[in-house]
């Protein structure tokens, strides 16, 4: 494994990160495809073996379960000390004013909440999960920053939305002299490259590490096209990267993994890596070979021309946050 950098803070990460919205009790929240926790062990485990300590999951993931797992694999696969841990807060846990969104009130009892089920009295890296338009921004960065005055959680980072929404954010920190965000969770794959636009240049400029999710575009640059897996049956997001303007891009991936004698998976993985404001991509695994295939992308060096081919067919797009 290597490991790099959050961002521009000092915390070291593991050059890839540990998806855990794959695992959650799938009789609960809105993905039935998920892991129980019976089935969810062996990549935890498999994590830690290979030295991916990155581990990020939400308080929203299957209601609350995914961070119960997590919180627990955490303690019998290894030590608190050794992992990274992220989560997130703003998405819907129940009805009532704290149950939602970016208020005080909701961020102060949601961060308790996921440090109940995660087991632990800290957050590595404590996310917002979407921009709340309801709520002043000050008033979201104040709470973030008084966790982080408190000790509940070490550095704070934001989760797809509008360049001028994150901007507009940051600003308010360091008018208010507020803990700014160090990390960017977005969408960024060969499929979906809006962010190379603005919110990618943002971050450069402002040394925050993106974390981005997807990067294999949810599987579909893991195979060739017309190649379905059960999953992709049931995801309704993962359909939503069935479009035909794809499919070149996709065969490309092909082409480039044959030449370097590879799985398809790796080169999808490598070429998000190649940015240098990415610390690490977020890699959900829910077979042996995903995990593996992703860590082993660190390893595979892209041409300029194998660049060339892979980015040549991608057009312009409407944001695509899920």
């Amino acid at each position: 494994m290597k490991y790099g950098r959050l961002g521009t803070t000092g915390l070291r990460v593991s050059r890839i990160g540990l998806g855990c919205m794959s695992y959650g009790d799938p009789t609960r929240g809105m993905h039935a495809w998920t892991l129980d926790e019976a089935a969810s062990g062996p990549f935890f485990r498999q994590a830690v073996e290979l030295g991916v300590t990155f581990w990020d999951t939400a308080n929203v993931y299957q209601q609350g379960t995914s961070e119960e797992f997590v919180g627990r694999a955490m303690r019998e696969y290894s030590r608190r000390e050794d992992i990274v841990l992220a989560t997130k807060v703003s998405g819907r846990m129940h009805d009532g004013p704290g149950g939602s969104g970016l208020s005080r009130k909701a961020i102060l009892e949601q961060v308790d909440a996921s440090l109940t089920r995660l087991g632990t009295d800290h957050i590595d890296l404590y996310q917002i999960h979407r921009f709340d338009p309801e709520t002043p921004v000050e008033e979201t960065m104040e709470a973030l920053h008084d966790l982080v005055r408190a000790g509940k959680v070490r550095y704070t980072g934001a989760s797809s939305m509008f360049a001028w929404q994150f901007a507009k954010l940051q600003t308010a920190a360091a008018v208010g002299g507020w803990t700014p965000f160090s990390t960017m969770q977005d969408q960024y794959n060969l499929l979906k490259r809006e962010e190379e636009r603005e919110m990618i240049p943002l971050c450069a400029d402002l040394g925050v590490g993106l974390v981005p999710y997807s990067p294999q575009g949810k599987g579909r640059l893991t195979r060739p096209r017309g190649v379905d897996t059960e999953r992709s049956a049931v995801d309704e997001v993962a359909k939503a990267f069935d479009a035909a303007e794809d499919g070149p891009i996709i065969d490309a991936v092909e082409q480039v993994a044959a030449e370097h004698d590879v799985p398809m998976a790796r080169i999808a993985v490598a070429w998000v890596l190649r940015n240098p404001v990415v610390s690490a991509p977020i890699v959900g695994a829910t077979k042996p070979h995903h995990l593996a295939d992703a860590v082993a992308a660190l390893d595979v060096e892209l041409t300029d021309d194998d660049v060339r081919r892979l980015e040549e067919h991608y057009r312009p797009q409407e944001p695509f946050w899920w």
